[in-house]
């Protein structure tokens, strides 16, 4: 039944999304809704490795994950399909899509005095001043901007580094999700994940490595996640909701992992930038843009329709009421009640998202579901040019 609900849902979103595009097509802002991008069929260079890559998992999956390497195995062949699918729309777009003027790689060679930069960061998120920031620098904290300097600091500066960065990191959180879980059998469906479409290449791909490493740490060195969760939360104002997540990962030991998330908070803070200075204002940048336009009766159903096609039939299927599906369950429902984000959540939640794949493990008929995840991540990255 929750299958039919979702293709339901989906259904109604981009049929909907059709109907609202031919009317207006400046009012939901998304071409391809609920997804953002373009309705364009196309194959590329990718289109083989991927198809291949995906035949070779469903085949060979399920038994590689009670192999003695199956996590480093998992990880170079998670790498594999999300570059090849990122090749499906050529390597020339994979090279830009963190390059234009909306995005980080926009505001690098600015960044002279990163102390200086730290303590004038607020000040330049709220839009129509000269040195407003681009949208997507302005609406995160400085920690993702600083990441990108960081690469271009040790010589890995241009698109190219920076995308196969967000891939190679994205793909951490094949390997740490399962060691958070205390078991393998997720495995072959972290690899075919259908996020996977957005992780090559968004900074969100990259927050998505961060998070995963983090909440692992959480499960044996709480007080070492905390400080990588912190760090996530200067990533991503939203990563904030990764707080049930934390919890679950953490327990009893909660204390250490706070502990080393106000570090790196308290750091920021002397450096110059406080993170609800920065929140308050990034909301009023949000409603400068198309966050005003976008609307919420539309948005906040068709992020859940969006989320059906990013965790695919078999994330669906899965779904338990266990732990970590119920706190990625609250994370998501929040952000998606908050008004906050309408919109390109099929990369935004990639973090919490992938969590709802906890419950594949136990899938009976397992290559028929690992099956359907990869369809789905080849039928939407074909059907669809996505801006990430």
């Amino acid at each position: 039944m929750r299958l039919v609900i979702a293709g339901l849902l989906v259904a109604a979103a981009v049929i909907a999304g059709l109907v609202i595009n031919a009317h207006d097509p400046n009012l939901i802002y998304a071409a391809a809704a609920p997804l953002f991008g373009n309705w364009q069929p196309h194959v590329g260079p990718g289109t083989p490795a991927a198809v291949l890559i995906a035949f070779l998992v469903i085949a060979k999956g399920p038994e590689l994950a009670r192999h003695r390497w199956a996590l480093p195995i998992a990880y170079a062949t998670a790498t594999a399909f999300t570059l090849s699918l990122a090749m499906i729309d050529g390597w020339q777009r994979f090279v830009t899509r963190l390059t234009t003027e909306d995005e980080y790689l926009h505001e690098v060679p600015g960044v002279t005095d990163i102390p200086a930069m730290l303590k004038g960061f607020a000040a330049r998120i709220p839009d129509f001043q000269p040195d407003s920031w681009t949208t997507h620098v302005s609406g995160h904290p400085p920690g993702a901007l600083l990441t990108f300097v960081a690469l271009d600091r040790v010589g890995l500066g241009g698109g190219a580094a920076a995308s196969i960065f967000c891939v190679l990191v994205g793909s951490l959180a094949v390997v740490a999700i399962p060691k958070a879980l205390n078991g393998n059998a997720v495995l072959p469906f972290l690899v075919l994940f259908p996020g996977a479409v957005w992780v090559g290449a968004s900074a969100d791909g990259m927050f998505l490595g961060v998070a995963a490493v983090g909440i692992y740490l959480l499960t044996r060195w709480p007080l070492l996640g905390g400080v990588v969760l912190g760090w996530c939360v200067f990533l991503s104002y939203g990563l904030v909701l990764l707080a049930p997540l934390a919890i679950v990962a953490a327990g009893r030991r909660i204390g250490w992992a706070v502990a080393g998330a106000l570090a790196v908070v308290t750091a920021f803070a002397l450096a110059g930038f406080w993170w609800l200075d920065g929140y308050e204002l990034v909301k009023v940048r949000y409603y400068q843009g198309i966050g005003a336009t976008r609307p919420y009766w539309y948005w906040v159903w068709a992020n859940l329709a969006a989320l059906a096609l990013v965790v695919g039939p078999a994330g669906i299927k899965g779904l338990r009421r266990d732990k970590w599906t119920v706190a990625a369950g609250i994370a998501i429902l929040t952000a998606d009640l908050s008004g906050l984000s309408k919109a390109e959540t099929e990369r935004i939640w990639l973090p919490f998202a992938i969590w709802l794949l906890a419950g594949t493990a136990k899938l009976d008929h397992q290559r028929r579901w690992l099956t359907a995840q990869a369809v789905t991540a080849l039928a939407v990255n074909h059907l669809v040019l996505t801006n990430w």
